[in-house]
């Protein structure tokens, strides 16, 4: 049916589909109805990519909610530095994870952003997200924690640390299905999603932990994986929720880096994500830029790109496995519903801005944050670009 977005400012409180009578606009059809789910967004991308990826999770879930109501929450991880005007945005639009308390969710998304350290327990909200995982596993029926996020969280939960490759995964990917599980029903057995990533995790470890895969990529390992703790954690190394453009944007990026000097090795041109005679243009153009750098060429790489057209090919997939997703949080609150009249309660006054203090639940992790090894190295235009790690 529709997704209604909810936050601290009024503005932002409207049905993405720009009606007013396609969603409940009170909480208590929310929390009770079955056919209505509250979702929360932790939306830790960087100042850039705050507000498009705000968008792209509220238009995924548009398409994913069939014959539902959902309530999509935002919410600010404390640690996670800010700009000036990405901060007045939180203070607007988002409640801190913090406010979090006795408050249930039906399910939660947690992003991921560029690290900032060598070590994922370095980075300056690492304690915040260890809180939050576990409030997470004690009030939410399922979970779904995105690239870093997914890294981090099998990282404070098993000491499960991720390796970097000798290249960047990037670009719309070949999976395949490889176990049968209800996330994955009526999904393709072979599909391609988004991946944009230097990093991964090993399936092996995985498995031995208790984690069960559900989707591969063809070249770079994992897709999508789960645990049922007491909530259903979903684990996605790509990005099913991007935009067509996200990953020309990323690209962009990442070329204006290397002739500002930022970075010495030259992007990796995204995977089947191109047409054949665009990929010819920037690979002729790469190979100049690498034998004679020069500024003119950054001016004739996004000339090129301002021209290109990319069609989503992976959105109807995207759709499917969120519909699915959404669908087994709608089962759960039919079977438990003990659990969504507790919920209801909690949830009265909890948003926004309720102040509770912390819940108690924690995950435990494996071993002590400072004893995990540094990851190991084996062999359109206008819009904000998202920062992947």
């Amino acid at each position: 049916m529709s997704v209604l977005l909810s936050s601290n400012s009024s503005e932002y409180d409207r049905p993405s589909c720009g009606r007013t009578d396609c969603a409940h606009s009170s909480d208590d059809g929310i929390d009770r109805s079955t056919k209505s789910l509250t979702v929360g967004l932790v939306n830790n991308m960087p100042d850039g990519a705050l507000q498009s990826t705000e968008r792209q999770f509220r238009i995924l879930l548009e398409s994913a909610s069939r014959g539902l109501n959902v309530r999509l929450r935002l919410y600010a991880l404390p640690g996670v530095p800010r700009g000036e005007a990405a901060a007045r945005h939180i203070g607007r639009h988002y409640a801190s994870t913090e406010q979090l308390g006795a408050t249930r969710l039906d399910g939660l998304i947690v992003t991921g952003r560029e690290p900032l350290t060598p070590s994922l327990c370095d980075e300056p909200y690492w304690n915040s997200f260890t809180k939050l995982l576990g409030w997470a596993q004690a009030n939410t029926t399922s979970t779904v924690w995105s690239c870093l996020a997914a890294h981090a969280a099998v990282l404070h939960m098993d000491g499960i640390g991720r390796v970097r490759s000798d290249h960047k995964h990037c670009g719309v990917l070949e999976c395949a299905r490889i176990s049968e599980h209800l996330l994955t029903a009526d999904i393709p057995s072979c599909f391609a999603i988004p991946h944009s990533r230097w990093n991964g995790l090993v399936e092996e470890e995985l498995m031995e932990r208790g984690y069960q895969v559900l989707t591969r990529t063809a070249g770079a390992g994992v897709d999508t994986f789960i645990r049922q703790t007491r909530s259903l954690f979903v684990f996605f190394q790509g990005h099913p929720e991007y935009e067509s453009n996200t990953l020309l944007l990323e690209y962009r990026r990442d070329v204006a880096r290397f002739f500002r000097g930022e970075t010495k090795t030259y992007p990796t041109l995204p995977q089947s994500y191109f047409a054949p005679e665009t990929m010819l243009m920037l690979r002729a153009l790469e190979e100049e830029a690498q034998a004679f750098p020069r500024e003119e060429f950054l001016a004739k790489v996004m000339e090129i790109l301002d021209t290109v057209s990319i069609e989503n090919t992976w959105h109807r997939t995207a759709a499917g496995i969120y519909r699915n997703w959404l669908q087994y949080l709608c089962s759960e609150k039919r079977l438990h519903p003990e659990n969504h009249q507790a919920e209801a309660a909690a949830n009265d006054g909890n948003h926004p801005g309720a102040q509770h203090p912390p819940d108690d639940a924690r995950v435990t992790p494996a071993v002590l944050c400072g004893g995990y090894p540094a990851p190991r190295t084996v062999s359109t235009a206008a819009r904000s670009t998202p920062t992947i790690l």
